[in-house]
């Protein structure tokens, strides 16, 4: 903890506050003449000396002396307040304030409710006429609710009587109905009977209908057996004709076959022996295996330049994947030129179309020609390299140089670089320092190995920003940088990711270096080896020879392989045609003999025709006595159904005539039925139609009491009724006697209603609160009339007080502020300035707009100016602030002020006469002590007994505090002014 001490000088002993700070709890203890005590306590004891640390006019920091030009008239005039006055000035004004803050709402209030009041009597006696008419209005309304209440009375009469002449008619209805149920009564009986002997006929009719079929069916089963028997009957002639013409086929066929027999007994005759041909086929054998052998041999060297020819095919592709890679790789970096430097772009593909112009070799632009080893290393060579080199073209000639310059810049107006490669080449030449010499530093490589280049470019480049001198290094050469550039003595440096570059000063000798951030790399990350891409156009065109030289020896072989075709079928025709002659002999007594063995087998296949003959017509009789028997039958059952036909035919007959009997029977009872419904219609409706009445009716009844205000079950007292009809549900009842006065007629009642209310709506724009507001509105005004009496009493009070609390604060403020004044004007005219403090306000009854003026005049051409942070200068305004606050040197209650750089914006003169006056002030008897601050002063300023002068010592060479000897400071200062006399 630390403590901190502040000791407080008073009449009656000083008084010292001791702070303790706790670091590590950041807690705070409070002394007081070493006795411990409260921050509270504390602050009251400070509060007590008049000490305000906030106010500009006691405690005035170097960073606030434009914040005190700033200070309004009216925060002015507080501080001045608090610093110099009286305790109770401050104290009045603000009671001042607060008794003018509350004389003005009372003001308001009071005003208010005056005008409140006086609209509020204008309004009484503007709706006064309106009450007058209200009551008139209410008189029709009052008569138009007797009628209302009398119209459901005479409708429910009217009601009543239409319900009494319904009942009536729905009784008669319902006799009808009863009369025309009971002439039904015969007709239905009829028909039931009638309805009887129809199913008795439909029953007998179904028994002849089996009947009818089972014989149909007896028949059909004879018909069947009778077709079946036709079916064999000719199955069997079928059999006997099929047998006949087997036979008949026979003989044709024997026929046939001993004639070819004797045919191929006559060509065998004829056929020469085959002996003497087997030489001529052993020699076209010969000639044909030779033949074969010299075509497989063909065949084999044609697949092998096939298997040739497909492997030169896949090695093309493949190349030429290989350079549409590279092309590819190639257009993105043209296409990042395109898009940056177009002019350049547009420059390279003249240049590709027009090389036939120039001499000598001539390079594409920088970028185009690096070809990266890895592109990690791309920001390296992009960061060395500037940006209008990188997109330059590269000429190992003068002339060629100028002949392009020509046609590009003067003819295309295209804005390009170009650059000449030197005489000699650099592209080779050896570092000064090798590169294991550097490799303990963390450097990995120069520049130049970084990447592959044309002779011309990478020469150019050498020579010009050296980069076979440059070495490239890693994070560890980062952190050991300092001794790098020690030790090395490199003009240029890369890190991982920084450049340093290092340069010695013509003057001290020293070693300044430099570094920045190295940018990320944006054209070059794209790698095209140029070489290797010449390398596998170079292999493109040797495969494509050889294809072509394969595709001759091909044709050639087709050609060979296609003749050794022709001989080979030759060959073989001959070789067929020998054979088919040495073979045909024997072939033809084979099938001399294959026919003999035929013959003799279709010779003993013999057949009986005249006993199947005798077989087939035995069975046909036998079949067509059976066929006889069952004819017979089937006309038998023939004449059976017949006769059953003809009773179905009779039963149906007499159905019909019961049918027709019951259906004139059901068309009388129809039309009695349309009639009964009609009739039942009619009833019906009449029925509903009463309901509705009755309902209507007791609705009506219900509504009419409600208007009279009777209950349900009430009874009408006797006063009120003049007669009682009967209604519908038994109970009476009857109008009340008010009634009797009024129409007894709906259209009577309604023309009355019309008239009353056609005059109760001439009373327009009247509220039924009228009465009732007027009444409240009386009420109010005799209260507010109340209240505003005792408002302007407290409002006579509040006027009271603060002419007496005003008497007792603007009175000696005037004085306090005449006093500064005229010590203000003094300190001014000592300076041939002038100045001067009044009391500022626009209206004297605003207390809380009451301020200080300052003005200040500096040349004698000028007029007075108010102090603002705009209209004087810097030193101005520390010089009127430091007067100002000097005029209440002398008029301060604080122990003590502090002033802290004041003199810095001012000019020398005024920073002498200021401190005089200062040191004329501060030291005069009964005055407060004055801390002045600054960082320095102007020589020979005057200097006072009463002063005392505190120098703080600070800086990077500064003695530690246990070494600091004041006496022998001196005793040294001493010996050095005795010594200079001497020399």
């Amino acid at each position: 903890m630390k403590p901190v001490d502040h000791p407080w000088f008073r009449t009656s002993g000083n008084l010292v506050i001791t702070r303790e700070i706790d670091v590590a709890k950041n807690q705070s203890f409070w002394f007081i003449n070493k006795k411990s005590t409260t921050q509270k306590v504390v602050e009251e004891q400070v509060a007590a000396l008049n000490i305000q640390v906030g106010n500009l006019c006691q405690f005035l920091p170097q960073d606030k002396v434009g914040e005190f030009a700033k200070l309004s008239k009216i925060e002015l005039l507080e501080a001045t307040e608090k610093s110099i006055g009286p305790p109770e000035m401050h104290k009045y004004h603000c009671e001042l304030k607060n008794f003018r803050e509350k004389e003005k709402q009372l003001e308001t209030s009071c005003k208010e409710k005056t005008e409140y009041l006086e609209k509020m009597i204008q309004r009484n006696e503007r709706y006064k006429q309106d009450v007058e008419r209200f009551y008139e209005r209410k008189r029709h309304l009052d008569l138009i609710e007797m009628l209302e209440a009398k119209r459901p009375w005479v409708e429910y009469e009217n009601v009543r009587q239409d319900y009494e002449e319904v009942k009536l008619a729905r009784d008669r209805a319902k006799e009808e109905v009863r009369k025309l149920k009971e002439g039904q009564i015969p007709i239905t009986q009829r028909i039931e009977e009638i309805e009887r002997q129809r199913h008795n006929l439909e029953a007998r009719i179904k028994e002849k209908a089996t009947d009818i079929k089972e014989t149909s069916q007896k028949c059909k089963q004879k018909q069947d057996v009778i077709e079946r028997k036709d079916k064999h009957i000719e199955e069997l002639q079928q059999a006997l004709t099929v047998k006949q013409n087997e036979e008949h086929d026979r003989q044709r066929r024997i026929s046939n076959t001993r004639k070819m027999i004797e045919d191929l007994q006559n060509e065998l005759k004829t056929t020469e022996n085959c002996e003497n041909l087997q030489p001529q086929i052993d020699a076209i054998t010969n000639d044909l295996r030779r033949v074969q052998d010299e075509k497989a041999l063909c065949e084999g060297e044609i697949i092998d330049k096939r298997r040739e020819r497909e492997t030169l095919e896949k090695e093309k592709r493949s190349v030429d994947d290989h350079i549409v890679r590279f092309d590819n790789l190639m257009n993105q970096k043209e296409d990042k030129l395109r898009q940056r430097y177009r002019d350049t772009y547009d420059a390279v593909l003249w240049l590709r179309n027009n090389r036939d112009k120039f001499k000598q070799r001539v390079c594409e632009p920088i970028m185009l020609t690096i070809n990266m080893k890895d592109n990690k290393n791309a920001k390296y060579i992009e960061n060395h390299i500037p940006s209008n080199d990188l997109r330059a073209f590269v000429f190992e000639s003068q002339e060629d140089m100028e002949v392009f310059l020509k046609e590009v810049r003067d003819h295309k107006k295209l804005r390009v670089n170009a650059v000449i490669a030197p005489k000699s080449s650099y592209a080779d030449k050896a570092p000064s320092r090798p590169l294991n010499e550097l490799k303990q530093y963390g450097f990995f490589s120069y520049l130049r190995e970084l990447f592959d280049a044309p002779d011309p470019v990478m020469s150019y480049l050498c020579c010009q920003y050296h980069i076979h001198e440059v070495p490239v290094g890693t994070e560890r050469t980062r952190e050991r940088i300092e001794r790098v550039i020690q030790e090395t003595r490199l003009k240029q440096i890369y890190t991982a990711e920084e450049k340093f570059v290092v340069k010695t000063s013509f003057y001290s000798n020293n070693v300044i270096s430099s570094n920045t951030s190295l940018k990320v790399a944006q054209f070059l990350t794209v790698t095209v080896d140029l070489e290797q891409r010449r390398h596998l156009e170079e292999q493109l065109k040797e495969i494509n020879r050889k294809l072509q030289a394969v595709e001759s020896g091909l044709i050639a072989l087709h050609e060979t392989n296609k003749h050794l075709e022709h001989k080979d079928n030759e060959l073989r025709q001959k070789k067929k045609e020998l054979l088919e002659r040495k073979t045909k002999k024997r072939q033809l007594e084979q099938k001399i003999s294959s026919k003999l063995g035929s013959l003799k087998l279709m010779e003993q296949d013999t057949c009986n025709l005249e006993e199947e003959e005798r077989k087939a017509s035995t069975k046909i009789k036998e079949i067509n006595v059976q066929k006889a028997k069952l004819v017979t039958e089937l006309t038998n059952l023939i004449k059976i159904c017949t006769s059953l036909h003809i009773q179905k035919v009779d039963l149906i007959l007499q159905n019909t005539t019961v049918i027709s009997e019951k259906n004139k029977l059901e068309s009388d009872y129809m039309a009695a039925s349309s009639q009964l419904r009609l009739t039942e219609q009619h009833f019906i409706e009449l029925d509903e139609s009463r309901q509705r009445l009755l309902q209507k009716c007791r609705e009506l009844m219900k509504r009419a009491r409600q208007v009279c205000n009777l209950g349900a079950e009430q009874t009408i007292p006797q006063e009120y009724q003049t007669q009682v009809p009967t209604i519908p549900n038994g109970h009476n009842s009857s109008p009340p006697m008010a009634f009797q006065d009024l129409p007894n007629t709906l259209d009577e009642i309604d023309a009355l209603l019309t008239e009353e209310r056609s005059r109760a709506s001439c009373f327009t724009g009247l509220n039924p609160t009228v009465v009732e507001e007027y009444t409240k509105r009386e009420e109010e005004i005799e209260q507010l009339t109340e209240e505003l009496k005792i408002k302007n009493v407290e409002l006579d009070k509040y006027r009271e007080n603060i002419s007496q609390v005003k008497e007792r604060w603007l009175n000696p403020l005037k004085e306090l502020v005449e006093k500064i004044n005229e010590k203000f004007s003094n300190f001014f005219s000592s300076m041939q300035c002038a100045g001067e403090i009044d009391l500022h306000t626009e209206n004297e009854e605003d207390y809380d707009k009451y301020g200080i003026r300052i003005r200040v005049k500096f040349r004698s051409s000028t007029q007075l100016h108010e102090l603002t942070p705009h209209h004087q200068s810097g030193g101005e305004r520390s010089v009127s602030t430091m007067l100002y606050l000097m005029a209440l040197q002398e008029l301060n209650r604080c122990p003590f002020r502090v002033v802290d750089e004041i003199n810095q914006g001012m000019d020398p003169i005024n920073e002498r006469r200021v401190f005089e006056m200062v040191v004329n002030t501060a030291c005069k008897e009964n005055t407060s002590q004055y801390f002045f601050i600054t960082p320095k002063l102007l020589q020979n300023l005057p200097y006072n007994e009463k002063m005392t002068v505190l120098f703080v010592y600070n800086g990077p060479h500064m003695l530690e505090p246990n070494r600091w000897n004041l006496k022998a400071f001196q005793r040294r200062r001493r010996r050095i002014t005795f010594t200079q006399p001497s020399q």
